[in-house]
């Protein structure tokens, strides 16, 4: 097992330290002196941002599929063209500085349409307070990725007349991250932290599938272990899959399947959980199964989220690497600069 000494020689800018100390920034952040927006006549609301601000829209958009407000997320340049005056577009950019979600920000001026931005400062701040358009400053902890649950709860706050979910359940997921974190932080690296012991499992390609309602978990999962580890992953939805990916167990492969479950799943998705692991266990293919916590649509995706980056940083010391440079996003980023 890796020792503290290793992860701060590896880690050495403390990413981990930021994780840590998760369940606290979530509730200073919703308890936070934010106020919040109440907005009449909003039958439509897309989420903009991308990387690690993208999967803040991803978490929103699952906890609103349950209403019946249309949800959309963009990732990318351009606006839907259902876009009118009873859409709010909230646009998120840790950074404050993402060239996609700059221009999406741009759009949405020329548009009769609300708009809410998300920074912690840069070009975003500075063009909503030259446009009036409406503003809420968030702390960057360390990183985009690492600053993901301060983000949250800062959104949860702003938006609560909007977000159909109760201060319980915001406090309950909270509290759910604050009993996760005592096996699964730094303070326990030992054989009885889940996560720790999840990335030494990890010896070839993951591909995690999921079901429909936990998407947010899996698109989160794929992306840290992509940027902290540097490793390639994939996803599947489990029911599509079984229309396709499936087939391609039929020849031998260094990928590596994790059946990411929920709770209280449908039933018939329930039922294909059962068919997948009979098919697997018939030929041989070694599975990881990871279940979701019980309680809110909140709860089940941010423990999960909090889970599975721990285990993107642990494996990414394992394979001794730093987690926190992604030099090939800055190759990117300064090209477009040029």
């Amino acid at each position: 097992m890796i020792n503290t000494a290793t992860l701060k020689k590896y880690d050495a800018s403390g990413m981990y330290k930021i994780y840590d100390k998760w369940p606290e920034i979530a509730r200073s952040s919703y308890e936070s002196n934010q106020h919040s927006i109440n907005l009449e006549n909003i039958d439509h609301i897309i989420f903009a941002g991308m990387g690690g601000s993208g999967a803040i829209g991803d978490l929103f958009s699952a906890i609103l599929s349950k209403t019946n407000m249309h949800v959309s997320t963009v990732k990318g340049y351009l606006l839907p063209k259902t876009v009118d005056e009873n859409t709010l577009v909230i646009v998120t950019s840790i950074s404050g500085n993402t060239d996609e979600t700059m221009q999406i920000l741009n759009s949405t001026h020329k548009l009769n349409c609300k708009t809410i931005a998300f920074s912690s400062g840069g070009k975003i701040k500075n063009y909503c307070h030259e446009n009036k358009i409406n503003y809420k400053y968030v702390q960057k902890f360390h990183s985009a990725r690492a600053s993901f649950v301060n983000y949250v709860y800062s959104a949860l706050r702003v938006l609560e007349p909007l977000i159909p979910i109760r201060e319980t359940d915001i406090f309950e997921s909270i509290n759910k991250m604050n009993i996760m974190s005592k096996n699964i932080s730094s303070n326990n690296l030992t054989n009885s932290n889940d996560s720790l012991t999840f990335a030494y499992w990890i010896t070839g390609i993951p591909l995690m599938y999921y079901p429909w309602g936990l998407q947010a978990a899996a698109i989160r999962f794929k992306n840290s272990l992509q940027e902290n580890a540097k490793s390639h992953a994939f996803i599947e939805d489990i029911i599509e899959s079984c229309h396709n990916g499936i087939v391609a167990w039929e020849r031998s492969s260094k990928l590596k399947p994790i059946l990411l479950e929920g709770r209280d799943d449908y039933i018939k998705t329930k039922e294909r959980w059962n068919i997948i692991k009979e098919y697997f266990q018939d030929n041989g293919i070694e599975y990881k199964e990871v279940f979701s916590t019980d309680g809110s649509i909140l709860s089940k995706l941010i423990t999960l989220i909090y889970f599975f980056d721990y285990v993107s940083i642990y494996y990414a010391i394992i394979s001794k690497l730093d987690p926190t440079p992604v030099k090939s996003i800055e190759f990117i980023k300064n090209r477009l600069d040029k």
